[in-house]
């Protein structure tokens, strides 16, 4: 899930046979294989679960739950690692738990919902603290890091999920992506969104499939938006370029679903860029609107908001409190997107720079900060490019994508003679990796906080604060 978007599971409505809850997929069972039988200690990032065999070699198990023995297939040998997957629970662990989706073990969204709340935010934990001491080379990194923070629900807290379309037997079809693969698995359903757009889903493949029937509708992929301070639910269709019935896709879509805002967002190039060449609003507002910490945000459908609202709002707490800005420090945003952080660091902070590169993100945040009354410098342009230019800093945050930090961004930050920083990352690799590199422009890490702001998967977000000491 992107950790941004979600992914997409199997055959929509059918139940799941027991060995799909075990965490792997019962479509690839054929004829029975040679198992080995091993004990599971902990999860790893990336969703499976770690044992190891009699001679030391480490086996990565898809559906493994730390505390089990599990008789498992091997489907990888690499030498010094195999790869396998769960086939029995030979003794459950005692934080093994029922996970509630029929669609989990085939859907690639959710890898640990048979896994106790309280052993996922264990495993989160020591997944960033394994990563600052491993690949940052930070001695002290256990004292370091935090306890793991959860932020709401463990179901339902999503705001947004992206379906992906995809021709089926019976016409077009929305799901998520298989784990591991781009096959596409339809779904009715999402336990991650909240129980008034649980079935959108289901609802907006009928819509589709009638529209899709009068011609081709060239639909790359669906979002679903719903406000969790809010009533507001937008739909954004993702096209390539061409006809298009807007008429009648406003007419059916908002029959099939209470929308305050449908869009559609025309995109070229390859599926992964996301070149968006313009939107159009074909019923609605056109935006979608959420609070945040207690402030108001108008999001178009290109921008980047976090997924998790009440997630969201422990970032802004540990942001603030991070920085500590007094009322007359000069504060930097990067990679700012609507103004999660700059509306709530305007209230408090002497000057606020923001820089973003998606025009669409920098057209939400002026409004955004118009329509609240605040203040900020918004700065259109690439974070590396852009920083050298503004002069120097008290305090800053980035919250970059997945990628983390360029090094010219960490040299910038030294010149801007930047005193504290918070960092927002979404992968304990390039957090560590950066945590490094900030090290030698003169940053010390005082302290992190993982976020569990995706429960039930192996993501997790942190919080790091760096001091020039």
């Amino acid at each position: 899930m992107d950790a941004q978007g979600s992914p997409t599971p199997a055959h929509a409505g059918a139940a799941a046979a027991p060995t799909a809850r075990l965490g792997y997929d019962e479509s690839t069972r054929g004829a029975e294989p040679d198992l080995i039988e091993l004990d599971i200690e902990r999860l790893a990032y990336g969703g499976d679960a770690i044992g190891h065999l009699a001679d030391g070699r480490t086996v990565f198990v898809n559906g493994g739950c730390p505390g089990d023995r599990v008789a498992a297939e091997v489907v990888e040998d690499r030498g010094r690692f195999l790869r396998a997957r769960t086939r029995e629970v030979l003794v459950p662990s005692p934080a093994r738990v029922v996970p509630p989706c029929p669609y989990f073990g085939a859907c690639g969204g959710c890898s640990w919902q048979h896994v106790a709340a309280d052993t996922q935010l264990e495993a989160k934990r020591d997944t960033v603290a394994g990563a600052l001491s491993r690949i940052g080379h930070l001695p002290d990194a256990e004292s370091l890091v935090g306890p793991a923070r959860a932020c709401g629900p463990a179901y339902g807290y999503r705001n947004k999920i992206e379906l992906v379309a995809t021709a089926g037997v019976r016409g077009l079809e929305l799901g998520f992506h298989r784990a591991g693969s781009e096959d596409v698995i339809p779904v009715q359903g999402c336990a991650l969104l909240p129980a008034r757009v649980k079935t959108s889903p289901k609802a907006l493949t009928g819509a589709l499939r009638y529209l899709a029937g009068s011609g081709d509708l060239a639909l790359r992929r669906v979002s679903v938006r719903v406000g969790a301070s809010t009533k507001d639910i937008e739909v954004a269709l993702w096209t390539d370029p061409g006809p298009f019935p807007r008429s009648a896709a406003a007419k059916v879509i908002s029959q099939a679903l209470p929308l305050t805002s449908l869009v559609r967002v025309l995109v070229k190039g390859a599926p992964r860029e996301r070149r968006v060449s313009r939107v159009e609003v074909l019923a609605g507002k056109g935006f979608w609107r959420e609070r945040l910490a207690g402030l108001p945000y108008l999001v178009s459908a290109p921008s980047f908001f976090q997924v998790n609202t009440g997630g969201a709002e422990v970032l802004v707490e540990l942001v603030l409190d991070a920085l500590a800005p007094d009322g007359t420090d000069r504060v930097l945003d990067l990679y700012a997107g609507a103004g999660t952080f700059t509306l709530p660091l305007a209230k408090v902070a002497g000057e606020v720079v923001a820089v973003e590169a998606a025009g669409s993100a920098v057209r939400d945040l002026r409004r955004n900060l118009e329509d609240e009354g605040l203040w900020a410098d918004v700065v259109g342009g690439d974070a590396a490019r852009e920083i050298t230019s503004l002069g120097a800093f008290d305090l800053a945050v980035v919250d970059p994508p997945r990628s983390g930090i360029d090094v010219a961004v960490i040299d910038a930050l030294a010149t801007a003679r930047v005193r504290t920083l918070a960092y927002v990352s979404c992968d304990p690799a390039t957090l560590a990796r950066d945590a490094a590199r900030l090290a030698e422009a003169g940053f010390t890490l005082t302290g992190a906080t993982p976020i569990d702001l995706f429960p039930q998967t192996y993501h997790v977000e942190a919080v790091a604060r760096f001091a020039r000491i």
